[in-house]
Order: structure tokens, then sequence, then C-alpha cells
């Protein structure tokens, strides 16, 4: 057993999103030091330039800290707004009637009718139809479509400002979920060396295939998210789980999404879609208002700490901040009380026990040797870690799927395969290189560096899974239970 105690480590991810907040003199060392694992850049605002300066400082700061963290690009997508009034604002009563105009003009818009950015939206409704405004603020219900006017009767009413969303209840609204603009902050994404890319608004596979497409060879080591948040997307688990294949990760993007399949049904589709996405080896991300109260507070409510902590018990890979941390007054603050709440709910053992794949039958030899140095280390008594040397990360991502309270080290040469390894659940990502060594020495400089970053201590078991051949994709075949002794390796 341990000679000494080990420190907790928090196995929930922590994405955070950079901006006008996070630029602030010495803010962004700060969160990196607080615990982010991921940034996000989000392409709805800010230029090429801000982007490429921020995740510059981000691989500067992440360097001198001796940390994997890894970048993930946000692209826009086609969001479906209203276009602007007269007089800035307006108020609309309930049981008015209201007009969205989609041919009037854009800057003309009044209490009575407004123009919109999206021509087809006339051709997407019709009369029974739902639209929902500002994220679900305001409810109008639609009376007919009258060529370029759609009628509507103001279900729910209150202020409504320029350029807000527009989401129709149920989906069927029909814009791409690649704009042009998407198309060109690919380009972008590129450029600047994100780890992932997360595609907008996506119906089915299709959506992510041509996104895989349009970055072709310039982008093949750059992840996919999917994020979901049209009702169409998560209607049938053959369309979820079509999204989710097609991807690398996936994101539950619960503004729009909640917005499209009502409140009532959200909870449950989040927790059905972190199920999916583990069982089909994918890492996935929970998304929007974590912890918004602290845009303007320094705590957070007791809703918010019960949303973070439902997550990482339902194994979600990440929790995602975004004006908390983009825009708000305590970014640094709202980073470490969601550390606080995560490893309190990894506390809980139904976070640590797992049921994972247990009667299926496996195909890939890397994959029935990930799992089953999980399933040993969970029933091994003094196991203080896995230890998977790596070239892609497959190996701990597959690891990762099976609940535990034990770290999961990556081991692994490639920087962008370390950067993708960090928004993995239960993940530590550490620098290894085998060039220089010979196959004899390879264990042993293994537990050195598990022993160094403090993960393993003299007596502690660690599980170790490699290959015969280093840096071979696919090439994991050989489990070993080693001992961590002073000085040299019994196994």
């Amino acid at each position: 057993m341990s000679q000494l105690p080990h420190t907790p480590v928090r196995r929930t991810k922590i994405v955070a999103t950079l901006g006008p907040a996070s630029d602030r003199e010495g803010v962004l060392e700060e969160m990196l030091r607080a615990g982010v694992d991921v940034v996000r850049l989000n392409f709805s605002h800010g230029s090429a330039d801000d982007h490429r300066r921020r995740l510059n400082e981000v691989r500067t700061i992440a360097d001198r800290l001796g940390r994997s963290v890894a970048a993930l690009g946000d692209l826009q997508g086609p969001k479906i707004r209203i276009a602007r009034f007269a007089e800035g604002a307006v108020n609309l009563e309930e049981g008015a009637d209201f007009v969205i105009d989609v041919s009037m003009d854009s800057q003309a818009g009044d209490a009575t009718r407004v123009g919109c950015d999206y021509k087809e939206l006339a051709d997407d409704v019709a009369g029974g139809d739902r639209l929902l405004l500002d994220d679900g603020r305001v409810v109008l219900d639609v009376d007919r479509v009258d060529g370029s006017q759609i009628h509507t009767r103001v279900v729910v009413g209150g202020k409504l400002s320029n350029n807000k969303g527009i989401n129709k209840q149920g989906g069927g609204l029909s814009a791409p979920a690649l704009t042009d603009k998407d198309k060109e902050d690919l380009k972008t994404a590129i450029d600047i060396g994100v780890d992932y890319l997360a595609v907008s608004f996506p119906r089915t596979a299709e959506d992510m295939l041509e996104a895989r497409r349009l970055l072709g060879e310039a982008g093949a080591e750059i992840g996919l998210v999917a994020k979901l948040e049209r009702a169409e997307a998560v209607a049938s688990d053959e369309t979820l789980d079509g999204i989710i294949e097609a991807s690398e990760a996936v994101m539950v993007a619960r503004g729009d999404l909640g917005v499209e399949i009502g409140d009532e049904k959200l909870i449950g589709t989040q927790k059905r879609i972190i199920k999916h996405a583990r069982s089909h080896n994918r890492a996935v991300i929970t998304a929007t208002q974590m912890m918004e109260s602290m845009i303007e507070s320094p705590l957070p409510t007791r809703a918010e700490v019960f949303d973070v902590a439902n997550a990482v018990l339902d194994a979600t890979d990440a929790v995602m901040l975004s004006a908390e941390t983009a825009a708000g007054d305590y970014p640094v603050e709202t980073i470490e009380a969601m550390d606080r709440v995560c490893l309190g709910a990894e506390r809980e053992r139904i976070a640590q026990e797992s049921g994972h794949r247990i009667h299926e039958g496996f195909e890939r030899i890397d994959e029935t040797i990930a799992l089953s140095a999980m399933y040993a280390a969970n029933h091994l008594e003094g196991v203080a870690a896995i230890a998977c040397m790596t070239s892609t990360g497959y190996t701990p991502l597959i690891a990762s799927r099976i609940r535990s309270g034990l770290p999961i080290v990556g081991l692994a040469h490639n920087p962008i395969a370390q950067r993708r390894m960090a928004l993995y659940r239960g993940v530590i990502s550490l620098p290894f290189d085998t060039s220089e060594m010979s196959a004899s020495e390879l264990n042993d400089r293994a537990l050195e560096r598990l022993v160094n970053h403090g993960v393993a201590v003299p007596g502690d078991h660690v599980i170790l899974t490699r290959g015969d051949h280093m840096n071979a994709h696919g090439g994991t075949n050989t489990l070993k239970i080693l001992d961590v002794n002073d000085g040299h390796v019994a196994g």
C-alpha cells in the first residue's frame, strides 16, 4: 500500500471560454493554474487575430506550467436571428399581433413587425407553429404565412431587442449547419492549430462528415465536436448515434436544445446523450449556464452546484463555462468553484463504480487491453494509477469510459495526442519520449514519470498498458501489473 496519501485528482475536465475577461492582465495564467483543461475559442466573437493571440498565450503559459491544455474552436453556425429595431428595442404585449417580414428593411423594426436575416424562414414555418425568440423569453404562435410575412400572435411578451435568435419549437428549420462564415473560420482553426473544432446545429451525421471533408488533410488531426442543439439531432437514437459516430466528441448544448425540445425534456435528453456518447467511446461535454450567476457573483447558486454535480455523476467528460470566464467579473473564482464541485461529486461511490460493457464482447485487441486494465485496477488493492503508453491517445480514451476513482495516465510523445487527451475524463496527459529508450527500460522510465508527477509512490501498484512496437497506432497488446519500489521495478 502507499506510504503517503495521494492528493485527489479531478477527473471531470473543465472547458473555459476565452474573451475580454480572460484578456485582463494575469487572468489567463490564473485560470490555467486554477484547473482549466480545455480553452474554448468562440468564433461567434472576435477576429482571427484575437483567437491566434489568445491561443499562443495559452500554449506559452501551459508550457511554462508543464501542462497539456487543449484548444476547442467553436463555429458560430446558422444562428437564425431577427433584424434590428429603429429604436433599438420594443416591448411586445401578450395577445398582440406581430409580423416577422423577411423582406423588410433590416433596420426598420417596430412594435408591430421586424425583419429577419434568414430569408427562408417564411418557407420553413406554417400556421400552428410556435417560434421562440431570445432563448424562449418571447414566444410567438404563427397564425399564417403570407408571402414574405409571418403573421404571429404574442403568447409570452416582454422586451425584444436587436438581433435576438429564433428557434422553432420541435425543430424543422432548414438552414445548413455550415455557413460561409463557418467555412472561413474553419480555415482559421486549421491555421492557428486548434485541437478540436465544434460544429454548431448539425442535424445528421452528414453535417459532421461535410465538416471533416472541408478540414481535409490539413486538419486531419483536429477532432470534431458535434454541438447537439437541434431537435432533429436527438429525435431518434439512430440519428443521435449517427452524429456521435461521425464525431470525436459531442456537446450537450442546452441553450438552443432546451428551447427546441422544451425544458421538461432536457434533463432526460442530457442523460441519454451522455450515455450514448460513452457507449460509442466518444467524449462528451455538458455546456450552457452551468454557473451563469457567477458572471456577476463570486459564489454559485445551490441549483448550479447541483447541476454541475449531476453532470459529473452522469460521467460527462467535461463541464463548460461560457460567459462566466469570457466576460464575467469572477473568471478565476468560477473555475475554482467548478473544481470544488466536481471533486465533491466524484467522491460519491456512484461516480466510481462501472458496469460498462461488462456483458459485451470486443473486436479490437487494444480495446480489450484498455478495458481489462480498468477492471483490474478497480478490483486490485493498492493500485494507484493506470498508465497507458500511447501514440494517439486512443487507449486512454477507451479506459476512461470506465468509471473509477483512479487516475489514467496517458504517456505520449506526440504533443497533439497529449492535448487531445486533456478532454478525456480521468486522464492525466504527460509527455513521454520513448525514441531513445531500450525496450527493457521502458517500464522503469514510465514509473519514474508517474512518481515524479506525484501520481504514484513506493509501495503502490501501477497497471501499465503498451504495445510491442511503440508509436504504432492501435498497437496496444500488453497489460502488466508493476510495483513501484525505491530504485527499481518489480513486475
